[in-house]
């Protein structure tokens, strides 16, 4: 899935996509929550936090358009969306189009990248790693203990 953040493009695998929403009229705060997590909205009857990606990825500006969307992801049937400004497309990246990740000029740190992907059009995808990025994988570990 590409999706338009601060005017850049990224991807991440549609594998982890559950559905894709509008914004609603509000998002309902949680006290004392990282910066990053907007609140949590009730998706059909489902508590589901939402992360703003432009403060969990250091993405100036703060305004929401029409076009902002609510990308709700699963990973083992946890659901938690994330705001992107826009998203753009399903595409089909071949693993010939990714190459490793440069030293970029973006604020996220490049642990939390795939990769980047050459488009036909010239055009560059920066993938991310949604666990790395959320921590999924370490929230996995600790429950197994």
């Amino acid at each position: 899935l590409i999706f338009a953040l601060g005017g850049e493009d990224y991807g991440l695998d549609v594998n982890y996509v559950r559905e894709i929403v509008r914004l609603p009229p509000f998002i309902t705060r949680v006290p004392n929550a990282p910066s990053s997590i907007r609140g949590v909205i009730n998706l059909r009857g489902s508590i589901v936090p939402v992360f703003d990606m432009r403060q969990k990825m250091d993405v100036a500006g703060n305004d929401l358009t029409d076009e902002a969307r609510i990308v709700v992801l699963s990973w083992n049937e946890v659901l938690f969306g994330i705001i992107v400004d826009a998203v753009k497309e399903v595409s089909t990246i071949y693993d010939g189009q990714v190459e490793p990740t440069p030293q970029l000029s973006v604020s996220i740190e490049r642990k939390y990248l795939l990769g980047v992907a050459k488009r036909d059009d010239g055009s560059l995808i920066v993938l991310l790693d949604i666990p790395a990025l959320f921590g999924i994988d370490d929230v996995l570990d600790e429950k197994q203990l």
